[in-house]
């Protein structure tokens, strides 16, 4: 199940894993501008919060805007928080935190 899987495209994209075909985690982008994505959201099923997979996902995020030298607008109200908390997500924050 910890395998993440990556779709994208001119629009959007979205990082998700499943677990016996069902999804049971996500996070989405939207493309702002060439090197801008808007994070909108993060969802984890039920069965798994509390254990950490919707930070797994926002890193993954951050390592995909960090190889493709991307900003993140953080829109989804999970991401803003992580991203006031973490000094560490600043080089990717297209905000002043």
């Amino acid at each position: 199940m910890s395998n993440i899987k990556h779709q994208d495209s001119k629009r959007g994209g979205v990082f998700y894993m499943e677990d016996q075909g069902q999804r049971v985690a996500e996070i989405t982008y939207q493309w702002r501008e060439p090197d801008t994505i808007v994070a909108d959201h993060t969802w984890v099923s039920h069965a798994l919060r509390g254990q950490g997979v919707a930070r797994k996902m926002l890193d993954i995020l951050v390592e995909f805007a960090r190889q493709k030298h991307l900003k993140i607008i953080p829109q989804c109200s999970y991401v803003h928080v992580m991203f006031k908390r973490d000094r560490n997500l600043h080089d990717v924050a297209t905000l002043a935190f």
